[in-house]
């Protein structure tokens, strides 16, 4: 696991991050949308990079047919029953990680690494988006005017930190995505 940093400004720590990715057929999307909505318990996000809450459970449209279930590091995620003629589910847990930006300066660095303009509506808090950072796909949510979380490959999150963690030292470091 990638170690905690924190600055005067900027704050980064990382961990766990439990999602079931679940996904409809093409030509079942409006059956296999109620069923999921009726198993949750909620209405789901319409559109892509929308996000809902759901108890511990924040329930994110990351393409017109696909959702992810994402949970805190030391909570289950809900494991819905999909029915396999309306669309499928898959666990992604182990290979992602999570991490947790705040403070005043995370716009200002993290604009330095991706391709955002943090002041259009599709960035704003509570909405997702997806980006490269380092030309590795992450999701970016939008947490805050101050802080987001990324949901990131394991495989590349120490690479990433650093790569966040130079930037922020390092002012003239652009995004090479």
């Amino acid at each position: 696991m990638v170690e905690a940093l924190a600055l005067k400004d900027f704050n980064l720590s990382t961990s766990d991050c439990p999602i079931v990715q679940i996904e409809g057929w093409d030509g079942m999307l409006a059956r296999f949308e109620l069923s999921v909505s009726q198993l949750l318990g909620t209405a789901l996000p319409v559109s892509v990079g929308e996000t809902a809450r759901c108890a511990d459970t924040l329930i994110v449209r990351v393409s017109p047919r696909r959702l992810w279930l994402i949970t805190e590091a030391d909570a289950k995620p809900p494991q819905p029953a999909i029915d396999p003629e309306l669309g499928c589910s898959l666990s992604l847990g182990e290979g992602r990680v999570r991490f947790s930006l705040s403070g005043a300066g995370v716009l200002e660095i993290l604009s330095n690494c991706i391709a955002v303009d943090w002041r259009s509506a599709g960035s704003a808090p509570g909405r997702a988006l997806q980006t490269t950072l380092h030309h590795v796909p992450v999701l970016v949510l939008r947490t805050s005017e101050t802080g987001c979380d990324m949901i990131v490959p394991r495989s590349f999150a120490r690479s990433l930190a650093d790569w966040i963690a130079e930037s922020r030292s390092s002012p003239g470091i652009k995004a090479r995505n």
